[in-house]
């Protein structure tokens, strides 16, 4: 039976009627059109589908949308402010930390996470908070420049 999930995404009150069972991750690409967010694994191993709800990070392809019910979720697409790009965006963009882009969103979702919760942290924490995003085309020196950049501001 369907229920209806009403959430906040990216600033914006959304309602969606579906199954409570259906991943967060298939109501944000299907039902509102927002495709940052990839579907890496479907199994919450690779980090690709990294969303932040309330603030914390979560694999939205193992989220049932129910549990986003009255939450707040921001995907890649609501992380910037207008025109201006998050830190971490921005240090992504200078360090070149990207190479096909697949795995990007997921990584910059997690070290927003991270550095909201840890402003200052060392290269072991960021590599601890990373490793739980696989970059399949091995770009985790140049990721762990953009994350050392982006607590610098």
């Amino acid at each position: 039976m369907d229920v209806k999930v009403n959430l906040t995404v990216n600033g914006k009150k959304r309602s969606v009627t579906t199954d409570p069972k259906r991943s967060l991750l298939d109501v944000l690409r299907e039902e509102l059109n927002l495709t940052g967010t990839k579907y890496g694994c479907g199994e919450g191993r690779c980090g690709a589908c990294t969303v932040l709800m309330d603030g914390k990070r979560v694999l939205s392809c193992v989220t049932p949308a129910a549990q986003a019910n009255k939450k707040t979720i921001t995907t890649i697409e609501g992380l910037a402010r207008g025109d201006s790009l998050h830190p971490v965006q921005e240090a992504f963009l200078a360090e070149g930390a990207m190479q096909c882009g697949y795995c990007t969103p997921g990584m910059i979702l997690t070290a927003a996470a991270l550095l909201e919760k840890n402003p200052n942290p060392t290269d072991e924490e960021i590599t601890t908070a990373m490793n739980v995003n696989l970059c399949r085309c091995n770009g985790y020196t140049k990721i762990l420049n953009a994350v050392r950049r982006a607590s610098k501001k």
